[in-house]
């Protein structure tokens, strides 16, 4: 059986250099490593701590079905903030008097083996109903949008995952791999499909398992079997039991996933469990006291209707957008010279108020939420709507911060013996 060892050094390139002219192996002090499965990662790994995280359940045990965020390959024709705009786009892509080579140049439409423009107008002209596929997209953290979701104009749909989420549904978006330098931020809420960087990362992508899963009416789906046309919860049966077991009642799906999104944000197990956060899907330890667990379940429901923007607590909103003027995003900028009324300014004349600096660095899906949403605006003139949503967004993290800190004390308890 081969032995491995480990060390390592840290330091500047040339003091690196200086240590290993004056260092051999017989000279440097190793520490034995004992790699354990799945991995087998060749670096010093608290085993103690790894083994209670591996007790835990593997997110994509709890949710069998989920998958990838969609690839469009052309994200600037078929996406867009605006609904018109979008139709506009498609309704010229249809029409007969442009020109394929105008249609490439206007819109930076680029050819590839598998999609050729001229193919996919004589297809997509075929389809009376094409105005049916313009649905909404959750494209980046907060960020929903528009887009044509038609099989002539994506790259990799995902049908089999966002089938479900063209119905009343919601899911779980998380990540499977982040890069060492990141703090694990990977886990939102979605009522939309998502796209394949609604999260960032130099290493993983985004999975999206969605709560429910709709049956298909041409029979042709997993549930084809079942006579009834009902929904489906997507997630793991035998979870329901051992629950049942432990709580000695039925639990509903909702339960069990506003329990597992609570857990999630919880700062306390993204710190404890970080190394382990960094190299594979999530696990989720789930409390054998059912108080404790319709607590978490209470304090998720409520992080999930802030992160839908749907909670009624962001009827009144911490910040405002107290000027006049044209509403166009210039250079947005965070001033923080006032430490309890931080603004966010979007040209020289307005800003939104009362952002804590906390706010404005937030991150969710590895993503610094409320520079994100304005920088993707720059040059646009925001709307009624489109202001009034990034008050609601500022809100809805400010709450999100507070919300953290109840789910830390509960988050203390659950993993004491025998909870």
């Amino acid at each position: 059986m081969a032995k491995v060892f480990h060390s390592e050094v840290f330091g500047l390139r040339e003091q690196k250099y200086d240590w290993l002219n004056n260092n051999s192996i017989q000279s440097i002090e190793w520490n034995k490593l004992e790699p354990q499965k799945e991995f087998f990662l060749f670096i010093p790994q608290d085993q103690k701590l790894q083994k209670i995280y591996q007790s835990f359940e593997k997110i994509t045990d709890i949710f069998p079905l989920n998958s990838v965020g969609v690839v469009t390959s052309r994200d600037s024709f078929v996406i867009d903030v605006d609904k018109k705009k979008l139709k506009k786009r498609i309704k010229q892509f249809l029409d007969k008097n442009f020109d394929n080579d105008l249609l490439k140049q206007t819109y930076g439409l680029k050819e590839n083996k598998n999609w050729k423009i001229g193919e996919r107008r004589i297809k997509l002209r075929k389809d009376e109903d094409w105005k049916k596929s313009i649905t909404k997209i959750l494209y980046r953290p907060f960020d929903v949008q528009w887009i044509f979701y038609n099989d002539e104009m994506i790259e990799r749909s995902r049908k089999e995952i966002m089938q479900h989420m063209l119905e009343d549904n919601i899911s779980l978006c998380f990540m499977r791999q982040v890069s060492s330098s990141e703090y694990f931020s990977q886990i939102l809420v979605s009522k939309h499909m998502v796209d394949n960087r609604t999260f960032f990362s130099s290493r993983g992508i985004i999975q999206q398992a969605p709560l429910y899963i709709y049956p298909n009416m041409d029979k042709t789906d997993l549930f084809s079997e079942h006579e009834s046309g009902e929904k489906k919860p997507n997630i793991n049966p035998d979870l329901f039991e051992e629950l049942k077991i432990s709580y000695k009642k039925d639990i509903t799906p909702e339960e069990i996933f506003y329990y597992i999104y609570s857990v999630l944000y919880s700062n306390i197990y993204r710190t404890k469990y970080a190394e382990f956060l960094k190299i594979d899907f999530p696990r989720v330890p789930f409390t054998k006291n059912y108080k404790l667990f319709t607590q978490f379940g209470k304090l998720g429901k409520q992080l999930a209707d802030l992160h839908l923007l749907k909670s009624k607590t962001l009827e009144k909103t911490i910040s405002k957008f107290p000027i006049s003027g044209n509403n166009k995003v210039e250079k947005p900028r965070f001033d923080g010279a006032q430490r309890d009324d931080g603004k966010v300014w979007l040209n020289k004349e307005q800003y939104f108020d009362g952002i804590k600096e906390e706010v404005w660095e937030y991150q969710i899906g590895g993503y610094q939420v409320c520079s994100k949403w304005l920088k993707d605006r720059k040059g646009r003139i925001l709307s009624l709507e489109e202001i009034q949503t990034y008050c609601k967004i500022v809100t809805s993290i400010s709450k999100t911060i507070e919300l953290q800190k109840d789910i830390d004390e509960l988050y203390n308890i659950l993993e004491q013996p025998g909870k």
